[in-house]
């Protein structure tokens, strides 16, 4: 998604630019440490805000833009995210919260 608003709003042509770049890079360190692994609940139905307020805001401004285009761009994964936000969010450990 990050790599479609780029090219689409920046005009990056090769890779991103500086700013998504940097979004990309904190994005996957709050995946890497995510608490939930890999049954992950879409970020909308996360009981956990793990990113920080002006990510949040970068993220959202991202998702509207990109997520309608996916259905065109990438079908099966725009179909894919929709079935994640259907499912409820699991309950987190909260004896192995990370510092």
């Amino acid at each position: 998604m990050i790599q479609c608003y780029c090219h689409d709003r920046h005009g990056s042509r090769d890779g991103l630019c500086p700013e998504c770049q940097g979004l990309l890079d904190y994005a996957n360190v709050r995946l890497e440490r995510c608490r939930f692994g890999e049954a992950k609940p879409t970020c909308a139905n996360c009981p956990v805000h793990c990113y920080q307020r002006q990510r949040r805001e970068q993220v959202r401004t991202v998702m509207r833009y990109a997520g309608p285009r996916m259905l065109w761009r990438h079908p099966m994964l725009a179909l894919r995210h929709w079935w994640d936000g259907l499912t409820a969010p699991p309950q987190p450990d909260l004896g192995s919260v990370r510092k």
